[in-house]
């Protein structure tokens, strides 16, 4: 067994680009009723309660049960405390085997507060006693759970009214904090990262649809890090010091771990928030940003959308409606607030179906479409299969480089758990295991194992070889250079590198000669080492890799087999795809079979083809990956010129395809490539 398995890098992977399936149902499929609530709650399950039937006009209280490997829907028998009907309720996950529903609307149009938990495993309704005053009653508002309390964010109220509100139950007391003025908004979605309370979409005050983010910082505040205490004064009181102060000019917001690293310009300014009925300030402060105009922007006003968060990002599923419209899956970064578009509709969303409510999983990595398709085909029963939700749209999210909830975080940590190395940008033991890595034995590291590759690196001459087999005519051996050797430690890599432990167990000529030689760019087998000891691929001089190196990487992952590190490198390399990568990332991800990748990576090219065919990493090519890059362009392409673009007004409608510097400024961002040269790019944000 050689120390790489194959030469051969190209994948076995089908020629067509990832396509979701439509997963047809059978059992008691349920009619497509409005403000339903439908959850995924793990096991292939996935629950609809509630809702209201447009055609009779009757509201339910109907419990439903889909099981996505039968394909089956059934009717729960339910026991105990079971609510009445109602509609547009929340019902969020909690504890893993529970449904927390809150509020909602019944029969007689009346707003409900009360709360009710549904068992998972007993199908058994109970409601917990609780205490301090319930905020008002409302439907269409938004739920979600964090830290042990259940927060809750507009709505709309009786008299058809749009509350402005925002406060949480604490479900360790069981006991409701005060009421604290927000933004008005309904149907809207709301999550937490990072520390904020986060809301988008739905309908504001003026029952219009807007392209505006809101946050809240929930750190920091006693308001939202202590549990209420019920039957005094105190919790109607906020203490002066927590007061919303005015922000100076030169504060900038902080909305991710990495702060603005591409907008490094951006101001912050308090919001005017709306005099609603709640006078109260949060106790943390607020932000907003208006998205005015944007290629990568989704219109709220066309198409039906469905906002969830994952990795880090909102992202909004625009599906098809009645009239026609641009489809999309498109992403919001929440560290940067910069648009991307993950695929077009029409590689998501067949015109034929209609979807009708969005759920995901806790981790992040699959969604979920509900709906129906758009003809009604006629039954034995007469029955218009139309009217039920009957199909299922399933999405792996993953396919389009997206790293789920969990694996985000652990990336973007910047907060080390290690008390030896408290400076260190890694976490875990990742930082310990770093001040090891590439030390020679006689430093005292413990290095047991030498790994050379390919030599990339022109600062340094290394006389030593390797040998291979030479040609058919002569069989002599060739011998080629190695790169300096890379000093690591057998344990590591046995545990982290399933290859090597496969070579190692075999008792292969590495087992007895302490060496190994991947050939591989050296600087890539560095950073791909690199990682199994610190778990990371973050760029950070020295040791974290360049977008080179995880193009590199990229390869090695699909060579030894290495979903994870897949993942994460298909990403990364998304996110920051650049005009000097591009070309680089085109090819490396044709030869790792990331479809995805590569079709991102060939539109950017072709759009910027320009300046990417000045780069370095365009001349870099093989001369067949040129001529299979040329041929990305569309049969009937032709390139247009500078002056040719401005006449046809096409210079300020360019995608953003990745990671570019702009500088922003406050009210409107004005956009300028990498060069610093002023295309009269806009991004569009309005920020306050």
């Amino acid at each position: 067994m050689s120390g790489s398995p194959s030469r051969n890098r190209k994948s076995p992977a089908s020629a067509e680009s990832y396509k979701p399936k439509i997963i047809s149902t059978i059992g008691a499929k349920p009619a497509c009723l409005m403000n339903a609530s439908v959850t995924y709650v793990g096991n292939d399950q996935i629950y609809a309660f509630g809702g209201f039937d447009q055609y009779t006009d009757e509201v339910y209280n109907h419990v439903l049960r889909l099981n996505l490997a039968s394909r089956q829907w059934n009717l729960v028998d339910n026991y105990g405390d079971i609510p009445g009907v109602r509609m547009g309720h929340t019902a969020s996950l909690w504890q893993g085997d529970k449904l927390l529903v809150f509020g909602g609307e019944n029969e007689h149009r009346a707003h409900l507060s009360d709360v009710i938990i549904f068992d998972l495993k007993t199908a058994h309704w109970t409601q917990p006693e609780l205490h301090g005053t319930p905020p008002r009653g409302r439907a269409r508002h938004a739920a979600v759970i964090h830290d042990d309390k259940l927060y809750i964010s507009g709505g709309q109220t009786s008299h058809d009214n749009i509350l402005d509100d925002i406060c949480y139950l604490d479900l360790k007391t069981w006991t409701w904090s005060r009421a604290w003025r927000f933004v008005p908004r309904y149907d809207h979605a709301c999550w937490v990262w990072d520390g904020r309370i986060w809301i988008f979409g739905g309908f504001n005050d003026e029952m219009e649809k807007n392209n505006e983010i809101w946050w809240l910082d929930l750190r920091g505040s006693p308001g939202f890090e202590h549990a209420m205490l019920y039957g005094t004064g105190d919790r109607q009181l906020i203490s002066s010091r927590y007061q919303r102060q005015p922000a100076s000019l030169n504060n900038q917001v902080a909305t991710g771990n990495t702060g603005y690293a591409a907008n490094s310009g951006i101001q912050s300014y308090p919001s005017q928030l709306t005099q609603g009925r709640y006078p109260y300030a949060p106790p943390g402060s607020v932000s907003s940003v208006k998205f005015v105009s944007s290629p990568n922007l989704p219109s709220q006003a066309l198409g039906m959308h469905f906002h969830v968060f994952s990795s880090g990002c909102l992202l909004d599923f625009v599906t098809p409606f009645e009239i026609s419209c641009e489809t999309s899956l498109s992403g919001l970064e929440l560290d940067t607030l910069r648009w991307q578009k993950f695929a077009d509709g029409k590689d998501l969303f067949s015109p034929n179906y209609r979807w009708h409510y969005c759920t995901i999983n806790p981790e992040g990595t699959h969604a979920w479409l509900l709906g129906c398709p758009v003809a009604a085909n006629n039954d034995a029963t007469g029955a218009a299969n139309g009217e039920y939700l009957s199909d299922v749209l399933a999405i792996d999210l993953r396919k389009f480089g997206l790293l789920g909830n969990e694996l985000a975080f652990n990336q973007g940590s910047k907060i080390p758990s290690s008390d030896a190395n408290v400076s260190s940008y890694l976490s875990g033991i990742g930082a310990d295991l770093s001040t090891t890595f590439d030390q020679a034995p006689e430093t005292g590291s413990g290095a047991d194992f030498i790994i050379t590759a390919d030599p990339d690196d022109e600062d340094y001459t290394e006389t030593s070889s390797v040998t291979e087999a030479g040609d058919a005519s002569t069989g002599a051996a060739t011998p080629r250079p190695v790169s300096r050797p890379i000093h690591v430690h057998k344990l590591i890599l046995h545990a982290r590198w399933p290859h090597f432990a496969r070579l190692w167990a075999a008792k292969m000529a590495e087992y007895h000669s302490g060496k190994m030689h991947i050939p591989e760019p050296y600087s890539a087998v560095r950073a791909f080492l690199f990682y199994l000891y610190t778990d990371s691929i973050t760029e950070h001089p020295p040791n974290g890799p360049t977008l080179n190196d995880v193009a590199g990487m990229l390869v090695m992952s699909n060579i030894y087999d290495m979903p994870r590190l897949r993942l994460l490198c298909v990403n990364r390399l998304a996110r920051e795809l650049d005009v000097e990568h591009a070309a680089t990332i085109w090819e490396r991800a044709g030869t790792a079979g990331e479809d995805w990748l590569k079709r991102r990576a060939a539109s950017f090219c072709m759009y910027y083809f320009g300046r990417v065919c000045r780069t370095q990493g365009f001349m870099n090519l093989h001369p067949r990956s040129l001529v299979e890059l040329c041929q990305e362009a569309d049969q009937d392409a032709r390139i247009l010129g500078g002056e040719e673009l401005e006449i046809l007004g096409q210079l300020g409608q360019r995608p953003s395809f990745g990671r570019e510097r702009k500088q922003i400024s406050t009210g409107m961002v004005t956009a300028a490539d990498d060069e610093g040269e002023d295309d009269g790019d806009e991004d569009g944000m309005d920020v306050n």
